[in-house]
């Protein structure tokens, strides 16, 4: 099994990645998005931070998934504080938030190497008024380690992970590992001393995902080699959301 070639017209920032979960009240997932999509693409896009892609979760609808993409430390301190400063958050700050029970469940990220692949993108977002998801099926995998030892898993996901993964099916489009620098923007919190990998696969759809799934779970080399190694270097059982972007989301699959 082959994955299907993304045409791709652009990439993230390199530098440091935000993956934000946001804990929701009942119901109010939709209006969220609808505000999201809507008021806070552009204006934080103008400040210096680039929007990569927008989430529903399939198996948690009280929960909103979304990525950011920064230069650099630097640069995301200033772009965020031009962005929570400025017009647009503080007219519709009430509305957004009156929609979260919390908004610090976030994981600072940096590319796990220079040869990572990391969130190809594109240029063209659809208009402000566009609705519904986009194609195609995100995959997000937290993997936990022992301290410091994102560099080594890197290393073996790189080597022997990913490989596999795009044989039987899976597009990798980004690996992460902890950014480890004092977070410059402390107004907003983040999960700080943690050890994790993360990695987000594509599929163009849940049917195309169960059949990575199975060739996966039909290879000797993951069953014998593969998945024993990853338990071994684990800390506890990996996080997998499903998530499926929102319509003006960046990521997609043709």
């Amino acid at each position: 099994m082959k994955t299907q070639t993304i045409e791709r017209e652009d990439f993230a920032p390199a530098g440091v990645i935000e993956l934000r979960r946001y804990r929701l009240q009942p119901g109010t997932r939709e209006t969220l998005i609808k505000l999201f999509d809507r008021e806070f693409i552009e204006p934080q896009e103008e400040a210096g931070m680039r929007v990569i892609a927008q989430f529903r979760d399939l198996d948690d609808p009280d929960c909103f998934v979304w990525l950011r993409g920064f230069e650099d430390m630097e640069k995301r301190r200033k772009a965020l504080g031009t962005f929570y400063a400025g017009p647009v958050w503080a007219r519709h700050k009430h509305e957004a938030n009156g929609t979260m029970v919390n908004s610090d469940n976030v994981l600072l990220l940096r590319p796990a190497s220079a040869q990572a692949t990391l969130f190809p993108v594109r240029k063209t977002r659809p208009p402000r008024t566009a609705g519904g998801d986009r194609t195609g099926l995100v995959i997000a995998t937290i993997a936990y380690l022992a301290p410091r030892k994102e560099a080594d898993f890197a290393g073996f996901f790189r080597q022997s992970v990913e490989p596999l993964l795009a044989e039987t099916g899976a597009t990798v489009l980004a690996a992460l590992v902890p950014e480890r620098s004092e977070n410059t923007f402390p107004r907003l919190p983040v999960r700080e001393g943690e050890t994790v990998f993360v990695w987000l696969s594509i599929f163009p759809d849940q049917e195309r995902y169960a059949d990575h799934l199975e060739a996966l779970n039909a290879s000797r080399t993951w069953i014998e080699d593969i998945r024993p190694e990853l338990d071994r270097r684990v800390s506890r059982p990996n996080e997998v959301s499903r998530l499926v972007p929102t319509a003006r989301s960046l990521l997609q699959w043709d």
